[in-house]
Parts: C-alpha cells; sequence; structure tokens
C-alpha cells in the first residue's frame, strides 16, 4: 500500500483560496499517479486514512477519489479498496535532429578515432531482426575507439552494425570524416535518431581499450539512426568512460507550456 508519508509531506492543501479542497486533493493524487510517484497497482490508502492525514471529510476525500476513478485512473471496489490502474509510460525526450546531428558532428571532427576492426558479418540474431535482414544477409560491422584530441586519452568504446557496404567506412575515410557524413557521401540521409541512455560495468575487453578495471562503470548510449523511409540503417552502442565524458541536456520551457 502506498503510505500516507508519501502524500502529506509532498504538498500541503490551502483552506484559503478559489479551489474546492476535494479538487485539491484529487490534482495531488492524479500528478503523482501519472508522473509514476504512485505506481501501477498500489492500494490507495482509505477514505478514511486520507481524511485523517489531510484534515478533511470522507465526503470530500470520496468525491476526489470518484473523479480519479470516473478518469480510469483509479478502480473502486467495495470492500476491496481503491487500486492505481494507470500504468506510467516515460516519455521520450524530443528535440530537433539537426542541432543533435551538428553536435555529433563537432564531437567528431574534434576528437581522434582509432579503428580496431571492421568487418562484412552476419549480426546477431536480435541486431538482424531489427535491421530487417534474413538468415545469412551481412552488414557493416565497425568497432573503434574515439580518444581525446589533446591527450589522447581514450573515453569511448563504439561498436556498430550499418546497412552499408564496408568500402563506405575504409580507414583512411574515418580519418577525416565522421561516420554520419559518409554515411550522406553514400546517399544515405538521416531523418530520425533514437536514443537510450543507461548504465553497465565494463567488460574485459572494453576496460582493456579505456584503460579502466574491469567492471567500472560506464555510460551507455544506444542509438538508432533511421534513412528518409523510415527505415532502420544503424545501430550504434557507446559505451563512455564517465570520469572523461558526460551527455548534457539544456532544456527551455515556452511560455505555451507555461
Amino acid at each position: 500500500m502506498a503510505t500516507l508519508k508519501q502524500y502529506g509531506s509532498q504538498q500541503e492543501l490551502t483552506w484559503e483560496g478559489p479551489t474546492p479542497l476535494y479538487h485539491q486533493l484529487y490534482s495531488l493524487l492524479k500528478e503523482q499517479i501519472i508522473d509514476g510517484t504512485i505506481s501501477y497497482g498500489s492500494q490507495l490508502p482509505t477514505e478514511q486514512e486520507l481524511g485523517e492525514t489531510f484534515g478533511l471529510s470522507r465526503i470530500t476525500v470520496k468525491r476526489a477519489m470518484d473523479e480519479l476513478s470516473v478518469e480510469k485512473l483509479v478502480e473502486r471496489r467495495r470492500g476491496r479498496g481503491t487500486t492505481v490502474t494507470y500504468k506510467y509510460k516515460p516519455k521520450p525526450v524530443k528535440a530537433p535532429l539537426v542541432g543533435m546531428l551538428e553536435n555529433i558532428e563537432t564531437m567528431g571532427r574534434h576528437t581522434l578515432t582509432r579503428l580496431l576492426d571492421i568487418a562484412e558479418a552476419i549480426p546477431p540474431a536480435e541486431i538482424r531482426e531489427e535491421l530487417g535482414l534474413q538468415d545469412g544477409q551481412t552488414a557493416c560491422r565497425l568497432v573503434r575507439v574515439r580518444l581525446t584530441e589533446d591527450e589522447h586519452l581514450p573515453f569511448a568504446y563504439y561498436f556498430s552494425w550499418t546497412l552499408t557496404p564496408i568500402s563506405t567506412f575504409s580507414e583512411e575515410a574515418l580519418k577525416h570524416n565522421t561516420r554520419i557524413e559518409l554515411l550522406r557521401q553514400n546517399g544515405i540521409v538521416l531523418s530520425r535518431i533514437d536514443q537510450l541512455i543507461s548504465a553497465e560495468p565494463a567488460t574485459s575487453d572494453v576496460a582493456r581499450e579505456l584503460d579502466l578495471r574491469e567492471n567500472s562503470p560506464l555510460l551507455v548510449l544506444a542509438r538508432r539512426s533511421y534513412d528518409k523511409n523510415g527505415k532502420l540503417v544503424d545501430m550504434l552502442h557507446c559505451r563512455y568512460n564517465p570520469a572523461i565524458f558526460q551527455y548534457q541536456m539544456s532544456m527551455e520551457l515556452n511560455e505555451e507550456n507555461h
């Protein structure tokens, strides 16, 4: 059961003002259900418990709970209490692709790359499925390490699968161009990029290339790139040493969202 402290410590209800008390309680609970603070399947406190926490009558609490039920955020059953039925789903942050590509290309031009492996190979089954490849079909596999331009410190380990001929990514071409520039030169124009940020411990291979101890924490960025037809053409996994590389995002709130 979700705790009473969870609600009472978050926000005080305003007794003086135009907003009815039932609506204030309804809004407080709704906000915490929608943002995932109160998770799917949680049992809410009883009307009596909520009333005692906020100093409200059971009639006021009941009206707030009824409003949540009408919006299908909770389910109320006689003798079983009130259960959260809304499933929180994180919403992806959307950003202009042009700015993202510019940032990627800028980093590529101001860092160094060491090529570890390039081959035309058959991807693992899950990669083949995402790329729409049949059994036995190949893609370009590229493994690289990125280093700082000044001190030549390795800070990123890149492993990618791309639907392009192996000739696209020659060692000489990668010295003077980013992968995105090379894709563009070969007629592949990206229209969408999906990114997922997570963390994982360094395997022995990655730790060796980044001069880290095995199982050291890494920042992981999985990037999927799509062409103008919406087809997935590139899958890149970036593993970063967080002591050298940080992923920073700055967001501005538009007036219309205030």
